[in-house]
């Protein structure tokens, strides 16, 4: 059976910093393009950062360049995701997912994925 168990939320002051992960089980992240999505209440889901599976090239929303991180485990099969000098507007439920069929930067902007992980909410107090 394949999955992607996200895991890494928590609750953390502004300035500070968190580490996501995205483990993958029952298919490698090889040939996979890796994102991470994340979705604020009342606000529509937005692509966060993407990474090619086999380590590959990386993209990120602008919000997020210059303070989040994207990188790949092949080892562990995992991808995380650091996210440093956080700000509240960085509050969501961040998810991970996999796509065979489209390339980074593009996951980002694609709904239909393969495999979508459980969220991990990350909130961000000023």
């Amino acid at each position: 059976r394949c999955r992607l168990q996200a895991s890494g939320g928590g609750l953390v002051q502004a300035g500070g910093s968190l580490r996501l992960s995205c483990a993958a089980s029952g298919f490698t992240f090889d040939d996979y393009s890796i994102a991470w999505f994340r979705q604020a209440p009342g606000k529509e889901r937005e692509g966060v950062s993407c990474i090619s599976g086999s380590g590959g090239s990386a993209s990120y929303v602008d919000s997020v360049k210059g303070r989040f991180t994207i990188s790949s485990d092949k080892a562990k099969n995992t991808v995380y995701l650091q996210m440093n000098s956080l700000k509240p507007e960085d509050t969501a439920v961040y998810y991970c997912a996999a796509d065979l069929g489209s390339s980074c930067p593009m996951t980002l902007y694609y709904n239909a994925l393969d495999y979508w992980g459980k969220g991990t909410q990350v909130n961000v107090s000023s």
